[in-house]
């Protein structure tokens, strides 16, 4: 295949501007991620939508914050307006693991190095670009600044923070997917409007004095969060903020929320209703090159890109509403579904990558099987504000057929380049389980799930049950662990059906609010008993802007303002994470210690009582094998973390 001209990227260096005859950018982008020219990079689709509206746009991708800012200078100063993100993770989570332990590595920079952006991204750029160029707006955006608009809590510092407006300086931010928010603002910009005007358009917040008068929307009400110095002073308001914000945040038709900062007013427009078809076709079929940029060929190959360079994004959002989850915060609960003809045009595109050797990676999104999910009567969804379509229990007016899918996988497979497309984002099982589906109609559930045992599962396929406490699955807006075992034994006989041995593996939660020591015990005795020795495993991460942070930093949930108990030091932590490990050699006498001062005998006989007997049976090279298979399974909650985000954020 002959080399692409640099021409077909997006501008990262002065010679590539002057090389396309342009003496002045419109937009400068500022990125934490390396520049991949692929729709799964939000930088990349942020970029092509400026260039699609006709703005002349360059890319600052992972400039040096601590020399004498050259990078920051390189481009010049642009006509209209600074971009700026943190990238498709939020720095704090990309840079630190659960346990606050500094990574080694970073998916999202070119040879996995560590340390090419700082903490607090959105906020250290923007103030380098604020004393640079005082006179240039600058707009943020991303997961960083999305969940992190209102006052919230910040694990790393163990303490409240304001909006991320107020510590930036930044002039406005675009919060959730900003394709819709940023088009309005450009066709604005186009027409002459000067930027600080840019303060009617929804899905966009930014702070003003607070004796200025709010700017009018006859169509909007208004409403007002408990200060942030209030919640400094009170968890209760602070947890009472969240749901408000929360319930708001997955209205079609919401309120304009207001709170008061100091002597400032933090001003949060509505969100747009969820992109129509041709809308998310629109962002997905601008003219990548689905590429990293040609600059860092030497610096080695970029994780996350070659996670997802043969994988095809089929839909945004998420409507499980997963108290530990932020998808559903930034992409919204409602589904945003690409139309078949877009996706199978990616597929033409993924199939003529140089590398590609017949494989699809993913088909898939944050939840492969929500494809063209959405209410049956619309009327109803408008009138909704629950956080989640399938908690407690799946609402009767959610079409959940599978049908659409599994004729566009048939599809995919059909391909003569194709040898197989696998279904690598993970699937909500519950969704498949009748006994907890009641929205079967068409009775496609069973067809879906053969159809992808027989052909879309690599040797595994992934699922998220998350734990086996129905008192902690509630916790977490998740079902009861029986649906799980439901759907292992549909699973496990579809497979026998096919004689297929293709592992159910399952991700699962330690140190949740709400789950004690005791529920993580029973959660190794039961997994075990199902012959499960568990590998997909994180420990709780409190991020911005969800119910489970939350709790953990209120000590109560948010809707009802009771009390939840949960685990905080680094020792609590550690210990509901060794119960995963059980087979350990080094973690049994700790845990047969630990269940004798519970009381628990017969946890002790589940989990342990069998090892002596089963040790001495086992020969030597095996367990050479097992002592380097639980060493790696032991860096898991570290590994694992990043790697659900890099799964589950496909585009933030």
């Amino acid at each position: 295949m002959e080399e692409r001209p640099l021409s077909d990227w997006l501008p990262l260096t002065k010679k590539e501007v002057e090389k396309r005859g342009w003496d002045e950018l419109d937009v400068i982008l500022i990125s934490g991620d390396a520049y991949v020219d692929h729709p799964s990079f939000g930088t990349a689709v942020i970029g092509r939508i400026i260039e699609d509206e006709g703005f002349k746009i360059g890319i600052i991708a992972q400039p040096n914050w601590k020399d004498d800012l050259r990078d920051f200078k390189k481009l010049g100063k642009p006509k209209y307006f600074f971009g700026v993100t943190a990238g498709c993770m939020d720095s704090m989570v990309n840079h630190y693991t659960a346990n606050k332990r500094l990574r080694s590595t970073d998916a999202y920079t070119p040879g996995g190095a560590a340390g090419f952006r700082p903490d607090y991204a959105t906020i250290v750029y923007t103030n380098i670009l604020k004393e640079l160029y005082p006179d240039v707006p600058v707009m943020i955006g991303g997961i960083e600044a999305s969940l992190r608009r209102v006052t919230h809590y910040d694990y790393w510092k163990d303490q409240l923070m304001p909006s991320i407006l107020v510590d930036s300086k930044a002039d406005v931010l675009v919060y959730g997917m900003g394709d819709q928010p940023l088009r309005e603002m450009l066709q604005l910009l186009k027409k002459g409007v000067p930027f600080s005007n840019l303060k009617t358009i929804k899905q966009v917040a930014f702070v003003q004095e607070t004796a200025e008068e709010l700017p009018k929307n006859k169509n909007w009400e208004t409403v007002e969060l408990a200060s942030h110095e209030e919640c400094q002073k009170d968890k209760l308001k602070y947890a009472a903020n969240f749901k408000i914000v929360e319930v708001e945040s997955n209205k079609w038709e919401a309120n304009r929320i207001i709170q008061k900062v100091g002597d400032q007013t933090l001003v949060i427009n509505p969100p747009y209703k969820t992109m129509n078809e041709k809308e998310i076709d629109r962002s997905f079929d601008l003219p990548y090159t689905r590429l990293p940029h040609p600059k860092y060929k030497k610096r080695g190959a970029i994780p996350a890109y070659d996670m997802i360079k043969f994988s095809i994004n089929m839909h945004r959002g998420c409507f499980g509403g997963c108290s530990f989850c932020t998808i559903s915060a930034h992409q919204g609960k409602f589904i945003a579904s690409r139309s078949e003809k877009s996706i199978l045009s990616e597929l033409e595109e993924v199939v003529e990558h140089p590398e590609f050797r017949g494989y699809i990676s993913d088909l898939g999104g944050p939840s492969a099987n929500m494809y063209k999910m959405k209410g049956k009567d619309e009327d109803i969804c408008a009138r909704c504000s629950s956080p989640s379509c399938i908690h407690p229990v799946i609402c009767s007016n959610l079409d959940t057929s599978h049908k659409q899918m599994t004729a566009l996988y048939k599809k995919v497979d059909a391909h003569p380049k194709v040898k197989k497309a696998f279904i690598g984002s993970g699937i909500r099982y519950d969704l498949l389980v009748d006994d907890f589906n009641k929205n079967n109609e068409d009775g496609n559930h069973d067809e879906y799930i053969e159809q992808v045992i027989t052909r879309h599962v690599s040797g595994r396929l992934k699922v998220a049950p998350e734990h086996t406490s129905d008192a902690t699955l509630r916790m977490m807006r998740k079902p009861s662990f029986q649906y799980f075992h439901k759907f292992k034994e549909k699973y496990d006989r579809l497979s026998a059906k096919h004689n297929l041995k293709q592992q159910l593996i399952p991700y699962f939660i330690s140190s949740h609010p709400g789950c004690e020591e005791e529920d993580m015990a029973n959660l190794a005795a039961e997994t075990k008993d199902m012959g499960f020795q568990l590998e997909q495993v994180q420990d709780f991460m409190p991020t911005p802007m969800t119910v489970a942070e939350v709790i953990y930093y209120t000590g109560v949930h948010p809707y009802t303002l009771k009390p939840v108990k949960t685990v905080k030091t680094k020792e609590e932590k550690l210990n509901q994470n060794r119960y995963f490990f059980w087979y350990k050699r080094e973690n049994q006498d700790w845990i047969k210690q630990r269940l004798t001062k519970a009381k628990r005998p017969d946890l002790i006989e589940k989990l342990l009582g069998d090892q002596s007997k089963s040790e001495k049976k086992v020969p030597k090279w095996l367990e050479e094998r097992r002592t380097k298979s639980t060493h790696r399974q032991a860096q898991a909650p570290e590994q694992g973390s990043k790697i659900s985000n890099i799964n589950r954020k496909k585009r933030d």
